[in-house]
C-alpha cells in the first residue's frame, strides 16, 4: 500500500462529541436545586438585557439588517418590538444579555458566561412554539427552556474545568457556540445523529480570538461575542436540518482536527459526567457590573470608601491582593479608551468602589471616567498574588474569587487590610445573595415596563409550578413590547 495517500476511511464520531450529544439529547429530570438556580438564573439573565437596552450602543446593534424584512412566526427580542428570524433574533438576545456583563459567571482554567446560551435557547423555543401553534401542535413549556439551561450550563462549563481556551488565545464565546448547538438541536428535535453532525460543525468553525478582551485591543465586541456566538449555533443546527453532514474527528485528526490546529495538539479533557454540577454552583453578578475576577476587590473598596473619601490627598499607596487569574485578565496600566477597557481593569473598578461607595454601568461611561481622581488613584495601586488565593480558585470544592484592599497613607498608618474571599453570588452566600437578585430583577423590569407590567413577570417567575407551564410563545409575547 503506499505511503503518499490519505487513507479515507470515516471513523466514528470522536469521542466528546458523542459524549455531549448523549447528554444534550437526553431527557433528564434535575433536581430542586438545579431547577430553582436555574428560575433565579432567567430571572437575573433577562433583567441583565432589560437593563443593557438603556444604553444607546447596544440599541443600535438590535434589529433586522434589512428594514423591511418581515419574518413570520419570528422571534421577540425582550423589551423591543423587533420580530426576527431566529439566527438574529439569538444573536439579538445574546447581545443585549451579555452587553453589560452583570449576568452569571463560571470560573474555571477557562471562565465564561454560561446564561449566554439563553440567545439561542429563548429563539429556538419560541420559534418552534410558534410553528407548533400554526401546525396544531403543542407549544414549548418554559419548563424546556429551564432545562435546556441547565445542559448548556454543564456543557460550557464542565468543559471550562480542565481546558484553558484563552491561554492559545480562543474566547471562551467557544463554549457558547457548542453549548448553543446542542441544546438547540436537541428542541428542533434533530436526530442522534444531526445532533452529531450538528455538534461537530462547531469545532469546524474558526473560533474567535481573545484579542477584543485584552490590551491594546478591547472594545465593545466583547458584549456581542456571545450573542454572534449563540446565533452562530442557530445556523449550524439550521444548517443541519437541510441535509449538512457533520465532521466525524473534527477534535482529533491529525493535522487538520481542532485540537492539532487550535489548541497546540493537546487533548480536549473532561474529567466527570455531566448533570447539574454547574447550574448548582454558578456564580451570580449580583452587586457590580463588573469582570468578576474584580467582584471581591469592589465589594472591599466598597467597605473601604468611608473611611477613605476625605483622605484621599494623604493616600501613598493601594495595595490590591489578588489572584493569578484577575493578573492575567483584567490588572493593566495606562489609559483606557473605552467602557469594554474600563470594565475589565481591575485598578478602574477599584477605583470607582472607593471613590463612590458603588459601581453601576454608568460608571464606565466618558463623563465618568474623565474624572481625574480615578487614575491618580490607579497610579498608587499595587498589586500582588496571594498564591493561596489563586489555589483556592481552582479547588471545586470553594471555587474562590479573593481579592484584599489595604490602603497606606503618607503618615505611615494604614487602613485594616479588608478581605473578600467569596463574592455575594457565590454559592457559599446564596442565601443571603437570592433576595439581592430578585430586588435587582423587579429594578431592571421597570427600566423597560410600567409598574403593572413589570409586577406581572416578576409574579410569573416567582410562582415555579406556573412558570413551568407557562408556553414560551406566551411568555415571550409577555416580554416584548
Amino acid at each position: 500500500m503506499s505511503s503518499n495517500v490519505d487513507q479515507n476511511v470515516r471513523p466514528d464520531f470522536d469521542e466528546l462529541i458523542q459524549k455531549i450529544s448523549d447528554y444534550s439529547q437526553s431527557d433528564t429530570d434535575f433536581n430542586d436545586l438545579a431547577m430553582e438556580t436555574a428560575r433565579h438564573c432567567l430571572m437575573d439573565t433577562l433583567g441583565c438585557g432589560l437593563l443593557a437596552l438603556t444604553f444607546d450602543d447596544c440599541k443600535k446593534m438590535l434589529g433586522p439588517f434589512a428594514n423591511d424584512v418581515k419574518v413570520k412566526n419570528g422571534v421577540r427580542v425582550p423589551g423591543t418590538s423587533f420580530i426576527l428570524d431566529p439566527v438574529k433574533g439569538a444573536w439579538d438576545i445574546g447581545a443585549i444579555i451579555r452587553w453589560l456583563d452583570f449576568n452569571d459567571t463560571w470560573l474555571a482554567a477557562e471562565w465564561g458566561h454560561p446564561s449566554d446560551n439563553l440567545g439561542g435557547i429563548l429563539a429556538a423555543a419560541d420559534y418552534i412554539s410558534q410553528q407548533n401553534r400554526e401546525n396544531n401542535k403543542e407549544p414549548l413549556k418554559m419548563k424546556a427552556v429551564l432545562e435546556s439551561m441547565i445542559k448548556a450550563h454543564e456543557i460550557q462549563g464542565v468543559l471550562a474545568i480542565k481546558n484553558s481556551f484563552n491561554r492559545v488565545g480562543l474566547d471562551h464565546v467557544l463554549l457558547v457556540k457548542l453549548a448553543s448547538t446542542s441544546v438547540i438541536a436537541k428542541l428542533f428535535g434533530l436526530t442522534k445523529e444531526q445532533s452529531l453532525d450538528a455538534i461537530s460543525q462547531v469545532f469546524v468553525d474558526g473560533q474567535s480570538l481573545r484579542t477584543y478582551r485584552h490590551a491594546p485591543n478591547a472594545g465593545p465586541r466583547k458584549s456581542w461575542a456571545a450573542g454572534d456566538a449563540t446565533s452562530r449555533a442557530m445556523q449550524l443546527v439550521l444548517f443541519t436540518m437541510r441535509g449538512q453532514i457533520g465532521y466525524p474527528s473534527a477534535i482529533t485528526a491529525k493535522t487538520w482536527g481542532f485540537q492539532d490546529v487550535l489548541f497546540e495538539g493537546k487533548d480536549l479533557i473532561v474529567e466527570q459526567d455531566f448533570n447539574s454540577y454547574v447550574m448548582e454552583n454558578v456564580l451570580f453578578k449580583i452587586s457590580f457590573p463588573a469582570e468578576f475576577h474584580a467582584q471581591t476587590a469592589v465589594e472591599a473598596a466598597v467597605k473601604l470608601h468611608p473611611e477613605i473619601i476625605d483622605k484621599l490627598d494623604e493616600i501613598e499607596q493601594i495595595k490590591i491582593t489578588t489572584h493569578e487569574s484577575a493578573i492575567r485578565i483584567i490588572s493593566k496600566e495606562g489609559e483606557l479608551n473605552n467602557p469594554a477597557d474600563r470594565d475589565h481593569c481591575l485598578q478602574y473598578m477599584t477605583a470607582i468602589g472607593l471613590l463612590k461607595g458603588d459601581l453601576v454601568a454608568e460608571d464606565y461611561e466618558d463623563d465618568v471616567a474623565s474624572d481625574p481622581r480615578i487614575d491618580e488613584l490607579r497610579q498608587k495601586m499595587l498589586i500582588e498574588e496571594d498564591e493561596r488565593y489563586s489555589a483556592e480558585y481552582h479547588e471545586p470544592d470553594k471555587r474562590s474569587i479573593s481579592n484584599a484592599l489595604q490602603i497606606i497613607f503618607k503618615d505611615g498608618s494604614s487602613t485594616d487590610k479588608i478581605e473578600v474571599e467569596y463574592p455575594i453570588g457565590h454559592k457559599f452566600r446564596r442565601e443571603e445573595g437570592i433576595p439581592i437578585l430578585l430586588e435587582k430583577f423587579k429594578r431592571n423590569l421597570l427600566t423597560q415596563f410600567d409598574e403593572e407590567k413589570s409586577n406581572q413577570i416578576f409574579e410569573l417567575c416567582q410562582d415555579k409550578d406556573k412558570l413551568l407551564d407557562t408556553p414560551v410563545d406566551e411568555f415571550m409575547k409577555l416580554l416584548a413590547k
